[in-house]
């Protein structure tokens, strides 16, 4: 009767994961992360402020509607709410591409995103779970070495 040898080889398959995974940590270091971030979640909110205005910053009517009525912030005037959103969606993720005061940028884009979960849409769960994820991953590990942040010398 003949026996059949079954032989192992070299690598497992775990070892061979690993080491992939190894590598691929290496290759995407933390830096490239949080640009990556930056770059997706500025453009969430840029793109989201670009609907606000016509021209370079003029709000448009409508804006003026929406916050009036579809969204309708409690303790806050709709002129100042819609004023205030428009800016801050073209002012923090502009800082945010270039890497400058990211910290504080993502901080105020995730206080934007928790007003938005909370009093808007809050059935929106999981995109706005999206963008909070990479907004706590900024808040927590900066803009990274390709950043102005970096250049200056802050944290």
């Amino acid at each position: 009767m003949d026996t059949i040898h079954v032989t192992r080889p070299d690598k497992s398959l775990r070892q061979r994961w690993n080491h992939l995974t190894d590598r691929a940590q290496q290759l995407l270091s933390d830096n490239v992360l949080c640009l990556v971030a930056r770059m997706a979640i500025a453009s969430t909110f840029f793109l989201s402020g670009r609907t606000k205005v016509e021209g370079f910053l003029s709000i448009t009517p409508s804006t003026y509607d929406l916050f009036q009525s579809e969204y309708a912030l409690p303790l806050v005037s709709p002129w100042l709410a819609a004023h205030l959103a428009t800016y801050a969606e073209h002012l923090f993720p502009l800082l945010l591409v270039l890497g400058l005061f990211t910290r504080l940028s993502a901080l105020a884009l995730l206080g934007m995103t928790t007003v938005i979960e909370v009093f808007v849409y809050p059935d929106a769960w999981p995109t706005h779970l999206t963008w909070a994820a990479l907004l706590l991953l900024l808040i927590a590990r900066g803009a990274g070495a390709l950043s102005l942040d970096r250049a200056i010398g802050l944290r």
